[in-house]
């Protein structure tokens, strides 16, 4: 099942230490089939506020999710984002399809 990356980036200061982790972040995706759905899109708020913005990255399956996470390479380039923003970041499988509202109910 298709698992995701989200991070809801509230606040970054951009300078050389975010440049550096967006420099170096797309080889820690690749030997993970990591792949980004939305990045840096401005977002349309339909309901109450929206400080920031989104980021989300397509994984094969939590596995693959988790392992990106906790590689050794990620570990490495993680503290340039963290000191340099406040964020919100999680691991979520997707829904298997066909897939109904009701489904999360039984």
């Amino acid at each position: 099942m298709t698992a995701y990356a989200v991070a809801h980036m509230h606040q970054v200061t951009l300078g050389p230490q975010i440049v550096e982790y967006l420099q170096k972040i797309d080889a820690t995706l690749e030997p993970f089939s990591g792949r980004y759905i939305v990045h840096g899109s401005e977002v349309e708020v339909v309901e109450n506020t929206w400080p920031g913005h989104l980021v989300i990255i397509e994984f094969p399956d939590m596995q693959h999710a988790r392992g990106w996470y906790q590689s050794p390479a990620y570990q490495e380039i993680l503290p340039l984002r963290t000191e340099n923003s406040q964020s919100d970041v999680v691991l979520v499988d997707g829904v298997q399809h066909p897939h109904k509202a009701t489904d999360v109910l039984g």
